[in-house]
């Protein structure tokens, strides 16, 4: 049964409003008296506002009019909707720490989520959801979506992940960096190092589709590949941290007041029990919001802990053929704020506004430049693992003649008709190897560096 709460979740995920008949299509099962009567009592309220006369009447959150909330370099921006109890989250985490309650790692708020009959997300707003990411591709083998747009989005996801933690390389710079290897000039070692570990990761995720989930060997991996080179202790990489964190500012004007479980027997206990529920969620949003809340929340790792739910979260997508959660234009203010309602309050609607918002904007952007998109060289798909391991054998064996290489593997692995396309391919491959794609070859910079010193590629 519709209630005023899916309606109001309905109208608020829309920038532009909705119609009574586009809120109709939305819900098919409701009635449109039904309808009618939920929209007037939100009216009453004051949760929702309308604009215009009979079918061409609007109707809009009306936080998201009103626009009483602060627009600064420090506030929540006005443009993302928020419903009243996000309000309240948000009225209490900008007060000063001083008059915040501190608090640890509450144990029961896991406890409490119980897959496939409770959720973060409404029923109602899962459809919407999966309206707003279908893609052409909803029934194709697992993955087929994200490896169709993987270029795209290795840039779009490594450069908004990277800028909610302070990166200041741009789009461009990315683009370059990713495509072209090109550093971008007066950044920072650590921003390049943090904008490739994302294209690894990434990556990681996308081209082993087939055998990632939610695991141990999966998210270890994720967090080894996003803080490779990044952490003080190397040893932190890929492993359930042994000492206690400070969360310490999460945002630039609000200290939190939140402290994790230090002791790494809890920590192991909680994440065995937190990858226990996710894996019994069946719908992939859930399942991606899941992790959005309660990854972090739990900060198993030594840090990188937000980065590496923001791609787990992306999993479930990539597997369902769903457009992807980008993070683009999220404002890196509202993203630390909603997760301080999780780390504080355990409450997570004004995190799922945001990520409801997000999401939007993401499908909005994937599902206009799909048509654009070139379809996968046929050859290069069919014969992808071969140029792999062709190509780690030729750089990592620097004593011998690439051509000869690349001449003997594909005899030994690609029929004879095919034989000339693919070393063809392979050498192609080989002339536009650079250090931005080591990892997708399983290739270390040092192993590249020794060969492209010997043949000065």
């Amino acid at each position: 049964m519709l209630s005023s709460t899916d309606v109001l979740n309905s109208i608020r995920a829309s920038n532009t409003g909705v119609t009574l008949a586009e809120l109709l299509i939305r819900h098919p099962d409701i009635a449109r008296r039904t309808a009618q009567r939920l929209i007037a009592k939100l009216i009453e309220s004051g949760s929702v506002t309308a604009r215009g006369e009979g079918r061409a009447r609007r109707y809009f959150g009306a936080v998201a009019d009103a626009g009483p909330r602060v627009t600064g370099a420090d506030g929540f921006p006005h443009f993302i909707p928020l419903s009243a109890d996000s309000q309240d989250i948000l009225a209490y985490i900008d007060q000063p720490a001083e008059a915040r309650k501190p608090v640890g790692y509450q144990r029961d708020f896991l406890e409490a989520y119980r897959p496939n009959e409770t959720g973060y997300l409404s029923e109602s707003l899962r459809r919407q959801l999966h309206r707003m990411g279908r893609t052409t591709d909803i029934d194709a083998p697992a993955g087929t979506y994200s490896r169709a747009i993987l270029n795209r989005l290795l840039i779009d996801l490594s450069w908004a992940s990277s800028h909610l933690e302070g990166n200041t390389y741009s789009r461009l710079d990315t683009r370059e960096l990713i495509e072209h290897g090109k550093v971008a000039r007066g950044k920072a070692a650590l921003e390049t190092q943090m904008i490739l570990n994302h294209k690894t990761a990434i990556e990681l995720l996308v081209e082993n589709i087939d055998s990632a989930g939610f695991n141990r060997y999966t998210l270890m991996n994720l967090h080894s590949a996003l803080a490779e080179n990044l952490l003080p202790n190397p040893a932190d990489e890929g492993r359930i941290r042994q000492h206690a964190v400070d969360i310490g500012k999460s945002v630039k004007s609000v200290k939190s007041v939140y402290r994790p479980l230090s002791a790494p027997q809890q920590i192991e206990d909680a994440l065995d029990a937190l990858l226990l529920k996710v894996g019994q969620i069946r719908d992939p949003l859930e399942q991606s919001f899941f992790m959005m809340v309660h990854l972090p929340y739990l900060q198993p790792f030594a840090d990188i802990n937000k980065q590496t739910s923001r791609l787990a979260a992306n999993l479930p997508l990539f597997r369902a053929n769903l457009c992807p959660l980008t993070f683009l234009d999220v404002p890196e203010q509202a993203y630390s704020r909603a997760t301080l309602g999780v780390y504080e309050m355990t409450r997570v609607e004004l995190l799922r506004d945001l990520f409801v918002w997000a999401y939007e904007r993401s499908t909005q952007e994937y599902l206009a430049i799909k048509q654009d998109l070139a379809e996968p060289d046929p050859l290069r798909l069919a014969w992808r693992d071969v140029t792999k391991q062709t190509l780690r054998e030729v750089v990592t064996h620097p004593e011998l003649d690439p051509i000869s290489s690349i001449q003997r593997s594909v005899a030994e692995r690609v029929p004879a008709p095919e034989q000339a396309d693919v070393q063809a391919l392979i050498i192609e491959e080989l002339r536009r190897l650079h250090e931005g794609v080591l990892a997708r070859y399983g290739l270390r910079p040092s192993e590249y560096a020794a060969w492209k010193a010997m043949h000065g590629h």
